[in-house]
């Protein structure tokens, strides 16, 4: 089992099967009924093999035993290019939107940032190969079935790498607490990657250096800063409100790029 990914769960699994994603063996509880005899199904007519075992061999495959009856072994997850993300975005006929993140850690974080960006049409993720939790079983687990929905890349450099995107038309806005402009106050109908920090240092500097617009989210209470996932869905959801609303006359001119 060295070289696959166990993934838990029913909707993990059936997003898994939705999306193609070549599964290699799906464990069902025996006697299963509902959902996951449904999910059964699904699998036997995609070709999947289905073998029942015992309630106590699935907990103990999943180890925390949240798995619903449910475990299948599939292939890892795939990383994919960058130009794939915006080559989604043409598909689409969109403006580009995709996330980055310099540096986060947690698994859960990373999880529900692809939960958020998923449900919301992000075209993309970018993700450090250094200092970053990539697509481990936690973070696919904790994406809830989004991971198999959203193309994600994993470059060497991300600060090169939002050169490259700069290159090819994309506006980057980062996310810092000492920003002077509001996230409201930028433009996000305009192709942009959104760039959040990790969760105990930030942005770094260079990476923050490379952003063309810094921006803040208020903060009217006593915390300092807000979770990783929290505030990628803040700023996320304000690219998707300002997409539905049509272009804007009071964000950034464009020749306010350096």
């Amino acid at each position: 089992m060295g070289r696959f990914e166990q993934i838990e769960g029913r909707h993990p699994v059936l997003e898994a099967i939705r999306a193609g994603r070549r599964i290699h063996r799906l464990f069902i509880v025996s006697g299963a009924r509902g959902s996951a005899a449904e999910v059964a199904d699904m699998a036997r007519a995609a070709g999947i093999p289905v073998t029942y075992v015992p309630r106590a061999r699935l907990d103990a495959m999943s180890g925390d035993r949240v798995n619903q009856g449910v475990v299948a072994l599939a292939e890892p997850m795939a990383y994919r290019d960058l130009g794939d993300l915006l080559s989604l975005a043409e598909q689409r006929r969109e403006a580009a939107l995709l996330v980055a993140l310099d540096g986060v850690e947690d698994p859960r974080n990373l999880g529900a940032v692809i939960r958020t960006a998923a449900a919301a049409g992000v075209h993309g993720l970018v993700l450090p190969t250094r200092r970053a939790v990539g697509l481990t079983p936690a973070a696919v687990k904790a994406a809830a079935g989004a991971a198999d929905r959203l193309p994600v890349a994993r470059v060497v450099n991300l600060a090169r790498a939002m050169d490259e995107l700069r290159e090819k038309g994309l506006w980057t806005i980062g996310a810092d607490a000492a920003a002077d402009m509001l996230y409201t106050e930028v433009d996000f109908t305009l192709p942009a990657v959104i760039v959040l920090g990790g969760e105990h240092r930030g942005l770094r500097r260079l990476v923050r250096e490379k952003c063309d617009f810094l921006v803040r989210i208020p903060m009217r209470g006593p915390a300092e800063s807000l979770n990783v996932s929290v505030a990628a869905a803040v700023l996320i959801f304000e690219a998707v409100r300002q997409r539905s609303a049509g272009a804007r006359d009071d964000g950034p001119p464009q020749e306010a790029r350096g």
